[in-house]
């Protein structure tokens, strides 16, 4: 079974014209209309379930200061709630209360969302065993909630339902799963249902979330996977880079033996 793919950008076609000369105003305003609607034509048959992935560019989650704004213990025990010191300056309110989840990742959390139809009947898209089971099960508490979160004046990016426990909140649990490289993947839900080919899919997308400040792009990716995984070209890309340094190495030692032996 081969993998299909579809990559869709849409931080460019999601800014409307007469705002594309201020775009970082734009998605700052809290009474602009961020929705905007991408036809789609399945180009070939994708067997269920089709992964939903989003996709950020020049986004550095790996950058030392962004990665140790968490508290572990915070997220693991409801006892440790008061453990804010490496969340600075999402730690604590202006009146000195507890943030719950702590820190920039939480506080950055991804806040576009998704929605698909075919035929004027909507797709189910399936949140749940989004994130992995690992991290559910020992790195966020059933018992933790979410407290005094997005609550300051700067909102950084969606907010949590604070009757919800944090183990049961998969998108932020995916989100804290911090990228390696500037430009990663993120899981938001799974399509259950096979599309076949020539489909007319409508895809509604509220563009939410700001990359306008920091020149970083948007892509929706859907995806179907095989036994071995999905679509992933790094490694075949790696063993071509790695083997030609190789070549050209050792055609390098060949020549100095000939000309100096």
């Amino acid at each position: 079974m081969q993998v299909e793919e579809a990559v869709f950008r849409y931080d460019d076609t999601c800014l409307p014209s007469s705002d594309a000369d201020n775009a970082v105003a734009y998605i700052k305003s809290a009474t602009t209309n961020k929705t905007c609607t991408h036809k789609w034509t399945v180009e070939h048959k994708m067997q269920a379930p089709i992964f939903i992935y989003y996709q950020l560019d020049n986004y550095y989650q790996n950058h030392r200061r962004y990665v140790k704004s968490r508290s572990d213990k915070q997220l693991w025990n409801k006892a440790s709630e008061g453990d804010t010191s490496n969340c600075s300056p999402e730690d604590k309110t202006k009146g000195n209360a507890p943030i719950v989840p702590c820190g920039l990742i939480a506080w950055s959390l991804f806040n576009d969302t998704y929605k698909f139809s075919m035929n004027n009947k909507d797709l189910t898209v399936n949140k749940k065993n989004i994130a992995w089971s690992s991290d559910r099960g020992s790195k966020f508490g059933k018992n933790v909630y979410p407290k005094n979160f997005q609550s300051g004046e700067l909102i950084g990016g969606a907010k949590l339902d604070e009757s919800i426990p944090l183990s049961e909140q998969e998108d932020l649990i995916v989100w804290m799963r911090t990228a390696a490289l500037p430009t990663f993947r993120k899981l938001y839900g799974k399509i259950e249902t096979d599309l076949e080919a020539n489909n007319e899919i409508e895809i509604v997308i509220q563009n939410n979330y700001n990359t306008y400040e920091f020149g970083g792009k948007k892509n929706l990716v859907l995806s179907t996977t095989t036994w071995i995984g999905g679509k992933n070209p790094f490694l075949g890309m790696a063993y071509l880079v790695v083997g030609g340094l190789s070549l050209f190495c050792s055609i390098g030692f060949i020549l100095l033996y000939v000309i100096k032996p």
